[in-house]
This record gives C-alpha cells, sequence and structure tokens, in this order.
C-alpha cells in the first residue's frame, strides 16, 4: 500500500515536472533572448531622450524652461566633480537618499507583508486590518508632512516613515489579494497530506500569492520614490529633493532635472531588479510570454 508523505517532500511533490522540451532546451538562445529584450527596453528611453534633444536644436522649447539632455548631463557631470556650497555633490545626495529610501522601504515593506498575512488568513485578522489599510491608502501624503513635524520633529524618522506608509499600501493591498486569491483546494490538499499549517503557508500559500505581491512590490517601489520626494521636503541639508528645493530657489532647472533624470533612473533600476526576482521566482510563467 502506498503511503502518503508529508511535510517538504509532500510540498516538492505538488511541483510540476519539467517537460522533455525544457530539459532539452539550450541554455545559450534562452540567455541572448533574455538579453534581446534587455536592449528592447532601453529603445524607448533612448527615443525620448533623442526627441528632447532636436525639439530643442529646432527651437521647439524654450532651453531655459527645458534645457537640453546634453546640458543636463554637462550639469550632472559639474555636480559629481565639483562640492558645490548650494548643493554639495550629486553623489553624497544620492547616497542621502537611498539611505532614507533603503530604512523607509524595509519598514514599510515589512510591516505590509506581516499585515496581509494576518488579513489574508483570517476573517478576524482582516476585519481588524483591511479598514485601517484602507483609511490609510486616501490619505494625502503632503497632508501628513505637518503632522509628522509635531510628532516626530525634522529629523530622519518622520522621512522614513512618509516613505515607509507610502510603500506599505500597494504592496499590502496586493499581497492581501494574492493570498486570498489561492486556490482553497490547495489548502485541502495540503491537509490532506499532512502538512502542518505552517507547512501550508510557506509550501502553498506564500507561493501561490508571489506573482500578485510582486506586482505590489513594483508599485510599492514606484510610491516610496514619490514618498522620498514629499519627504525630502521636511528641513533637509542633504538629498535629491533637497537639491531641488535649493535649484528652485535659484531659478536653476537643469539642476532640477539633473534631480528628475536620477530619479527616474533609480525608478527604472529598482523595476529591474524586481522583474529579474519575478523571472527567477517565477519560471513557470515564461511559456506564457510572447517574445
Amino acid at each position: 500500500m502506498q503511503t502518503i508523505q508529508s511535510g517538504p517532500q509532500a510540498a516538492s511533490a505538488l511541483r510540476f515536472p519539467a517537460t522533455e522540451e525544457e530539459d532539452a532546451a539550450p541554455r545559450g538562445p534562452a540567455g541572448r533572448r533574455r538579453s534581446r529584450t534587455g536592449w528592447r527596453r532601453i529603445v524607448s528611453p533612448l527615443a525620448v531622450l533623442v526627441i528632447w534633444q532636436l525639439a530643442n536644436v529646432a527651437k521647439l522649447v524654450s532651453a531655459a524652461k527645458l534645457p537640453p539632455p546634453t546640458k543636463v548631463a554637462s550639469e550632472a557631470w559639474t555636480l559629481i566633480t565639483t562640492n558645490s556650497p548650494a548643493y554639495g555633490t550629486l553623489q553624497h545626495n544620492l547616497l542621502a537618499s537611498l539611505e532614507r529610501m533603503a530604512v523607509g522601504f524595509a519598514l514599510g515593506a515589512s510591516a505590509a507583508l506581516l499585515l496581509a498575512v494576518i488579513a489574508g488568513l483570517s476573517r478576524l485578522g482582516e476585519d481588524a486590518v483591511d479598514p485601517l489599510a484602507q483609511m490609510i491608502r486616501t490619505l494625502p501624503l503632503f497632508g501628513l508632512v505637518p503632522v509628522f513635524i509635531v510628532w516626530f520633529g525634522i529629523g530622519q524618522l518622520p522621512k522614513e516613515l512618509l516613505i515607509a506608509l507610502g510603500a506599505a499600501v500597494p504592496l499590502y493591498l496586493n499581497a492581501f489579494s494574492g493570498i486570498r486569491g489561492v486556490d482553497g483546494r490547495l489548502g485541502e490538499l495540503g491537509q490532506v497530506l499532512g502538512l502542518s499549517r505552517w507547512e501550508r503557508l510557506r509550501y502553498i500559500v506564500l507561493p501561490g500569492a508571489l506573482p500578485q505581491t510582486l506586482v505590489g512590490l513594483r508599485q510599492s517601489l514606484g510610491v516610496a520614490w514619490l514618498a522620498l520626494v514629499v519627504a525630502e521636503q521636511l528641513n533637509t541639508s542633504s538629498g535629491l529633493g533637497f537639491m531641488m528645493n535649493q535649484a528652485e530657489q535659484f531659478f536653476q532647472n537643469d539642476v532640477i532635472f539633473v534631480a528628475l533624470l536620477v530619479y527616474t533612473i533609480l525608478g527604472l533600476l529598482t523595476d529591474w531588479i524586481v522583474r529579474l526576482i519575478e523571472r527567477r521566482a517565477l519560471v513557470w510563467r515564461r511559456g506564457l510570454l510572447a517574445s
């Protein structure tokens, strides 16, 4: 009589075996396809830069209002190589912003995932957590700035909390939706196989919720970068937001565009990192994507 396995061995038995075509597929062409896809993703940003430059050359826009990419690149090099009394160096401000972003996002993402698991696995947890999350979702970050100043002063803490709040909501909503979207029959199968509650969470619920959670991660990173701009309005002496505030006072649009372009590059980079995680963690979805 065949016995029913339990634990991680049973969970591993639920995985679909690789097909012969997948086993025989050469790794080289797949790598080249991914490389071509990566190059394709930078075509549209480069096209925007070219159009931007040509519009300036053709005098379609004023260089004072919209400095050309060449001017922005020149100003960026100056900010990198020169310690400006008004701005400092670009790399110093970038590191300050990255530090705030890292701490704030870590706080927000940790809280969001914990609350999503509590609300997703329990009706009582949902009734306790979800109404508060829906209320927080509608709060404007700019409206919280004076409140956080009164509560926490003007140090690093209110800035990091604003970023955490901005990052937490979209990640919570997507992770909660992903957990609730897991097929209940898989949980019943886990019970039949003798999996404990923790093993069902680890081997069934979390993997099933991962696609939606990664969508939420991409959204939360985008909101976190926006929250960073808001946070750095709070009496900062360093950071990309500080550079933009200073440049606004001196009417230097080229410095503002340097900071804006750095934000866009950072956003594109973090999105690429999440897409890389998706590619590795959700390898079973590759067959659904057309080249």
